[in-house]
């Protein structure tokens, strides 16, 4: 199962990538997730102790691998170097492991739209090539909303892309942009989980701007991931109505999955 989440910024999509890896985590699957957004929350989300991460550098920072693997330093554009570098070791040399959840902070393409050819993103595009087209395991993939990682011969392994949204237009209106930027890239399977419902009406102006046959589900707005998030708390520790609502998330979204290969 290859997953990628996005959404506009606030939304709550770390959150979702956090629980759901748990959730597959917690079955007895094997989980890497990978953070690639700027704002690197993954590992709190995934209740890393700060220990464990806070000495770690995103990959596409980490100039002494770049320039390793593609043969020049980062930031070198107009410089020749390696289209097609060496990554597949790279998941299991610098993931940490906490719960049963693989986690890798993989960082952000730059200059994202404007085309930027750079070492750091070859390096970037070619790991998430890999790890979707390659890895046997569930891997999660945290990104920010303009999904400039995946590039079309990556994005053929994405299972499912998954956008988070909450009740209001500047967050639906960001969804339609990232729906957009995928079925350029060639992803048939957008869907879309909405999060911090407090009422039938949010839930019901959601589905008023989206297709039925796209919403994933919904999530309540809990207080308690709120209060995680002050306490550096994993969310999946401190509300089980929102680990059910994600595990029945992923049970729909494993069924279509397995209707699709299957029809």
């Amino acid at each position: 199962m290859k997953l990628a989440i996005s959404g506009k910024g606030g939304t709550g999509k770390t959150t979702l990538a956090g629980v759901l890896a748990w959730v597959y985590a917690n079955e007895g699957r094997k989980v890497l997730a990978v953070d690639a957004d700027p704002d690197a929350n993954l590992a709190s989300a995934l209740g890393f102790p700060r220990q464990m991460t806070e000495s770690l550098t995103p990959l596409a920072e980490t100039k002494e691998l770049v320039e390793e693997r593609t043969g020049v330093k980062p930031g070198s554009i107009g410089s020749l170097f390696v289209l097609n570098p060496r990554v597949d070791d790279i998941p299991d040399k610098y993931c940490v492991e906490h719960r049963g959840v693989k986690l890798l902070i993989a960082g952000t393409i730059k200059g994202g739209g404007t085309g930027c050819f750079c070492p750091e993103n070859v390096l970037l595009k070619s790991l998430l090539r890999h790890l979707l087209l390659e890895r046997d395991e569930v891997v999660i993939v945290d990104m920010e909303a303009g999904i400039e990682h995946l590039g079309r011969g990556t994005a053929s392994g994405v299972d499912a892309l998954i956008v988070v949204v909450e009740p209001g237009h500047r967050s639906l209106q960001t969804a339609a942009s990232i729906r957009k930027l995928a079925g350029d890239l060639g992803i048939n399977r957008v869907l879309v989980v909405g999060n911090k419902i407090r009422s039938p009406s949010d839930r019901k102006f959601i589905l008023s701007q989206v297709p039925q046959r796209e919403i994933l589900g919904f999530i309540s707005y809990s207080p308690l991931i709120l209060q995680s998030d002050l306490e550096d708390r994993s969310p999946a520790d401190v509300d089980p109505n929102v680990i059910k609502e994600v595990a029945e998330i992923r049970d729909r979204l494993e069924n279509m999955i397995r209707g699709h290969q299957t029809s």
